[in-house]
């Protein structure tokens, strides 16, 4: 097997988790409304996943761990997605923060820093804003 297909595999894999983990967020209340669903099937398409997989996630208990970025630019896009779930119905419950901050400390935030990334993070997404203006504002 040529390396090129391990590294494919494994970016899948990648995916895979994150999907699974942001599918785990829409579901923390016990329903997964229209918009979360519609939110999900935008990241199934731009992640690469297929019915399959997507079916699978959504009927099992999520049996994917979290993937650490190695890049910071990449952790906070993964928080990134997260918000954009959680904020998929235009609010968030206390289950859902909560699994937000378990997600936080999962891809390697210290419990400071995780606060203060989602406290942030909520105030501005009280607007719509996208990637590049989320992590500009999150750096000032």
């Amino acid at each position: 097997m040529p390396i090129l297909d391990l590294y494919e595999h494994s970016e899948q894999r990648r995916n895979l988790a994150h999907f699974a983990t942001l599918a785990s967020l829409a579901a923390v209340d016990g329903v997964v409304s229209e918009k979360e669903k519609a939110v999900l099937d935008k990241f199934a398409f731009q992640l690469n996943i297929t019915d399959a997989e997507y079916k699978e996630v959504m009927k099992k208990e999520n049996k994917y761990p979290i993937d650490t970025p190695h890049s910071s630019e990449k952790r906070l896009m993964r928080l990134f997605d997260f918000f954009k779930m959680a904020f998929a119905d235009h609010q968030i419950d206390d289950s859902q923060m909560n699994l937000i901050t378990k997600y936080a400390a999962g891809l390697g935030y210290t419990s400071e820093d995780a606060e203060k990334i989602i406290k942030r993070s909520y105030d501005i997404f009280c607007g719509k804003i996208d990637f590049e203006e989320y992590q500009y504002l999150l750096k000032r």
